[in-house]
């Protein structure tokens, strides 16, 4: 089993982030056995800044389609600790194995914790 904290630790030393200087780096296995990693990618214009989980899973929905499912994701930020924000959550939640069993991983108090993203995103929205 391949080691995400480890491996997004690596990508989050390749993000830009000239305005926050908050490198965070995301690193995912899908359903299929894709192993895939994003870095957040900054932009003066904050609203288009591209966060880490979600470049990890534009990579996933690119290489296998889009009935990609997310299995496990682990998050990594070198400077901070804190969770994926809303919007990467959604869109986690859009890609997520059936009743948010998906496991994500972030560091709390310098250990890794992992939650079921249903534990993470409780009711999150759906069509």
């Amino acid at each position: 089993m391949p080691d995400l904290s480890a491996l997004a630790r690596e990508a989050a030393g390749r993000a830009y982030a000239p305005y926050s200087g908050f490198q965070v780096g995301a690193a995912l296995l899908t359903a299929q056995g894709g192993l895939f990693t994003g870095c957040n990618v900054e932009n003066a214009s904050y609203g288009l800044t591209v966060c880490a989980e979600r470049a990890a899973i534009c990579q996933a929905v690119a290489a296998e389609g889009a009935g990609m499912k997310v299995a496990r994701l682990a998050v990594v930020c070198l400077q901070r600790e804190f969770p994926p924000c809303g919007a990467c959550r959604q869109v986690i939640a859009e890609f997520s194995l059936p009743l948010g069993s998906t496991e994500v991983t972030l560091i709390q108090n310098g250990q890794p914790v992992t939650l079921r993203l249903a534990d993470l995103l409780p009711h999150s929205f759906s069509l």
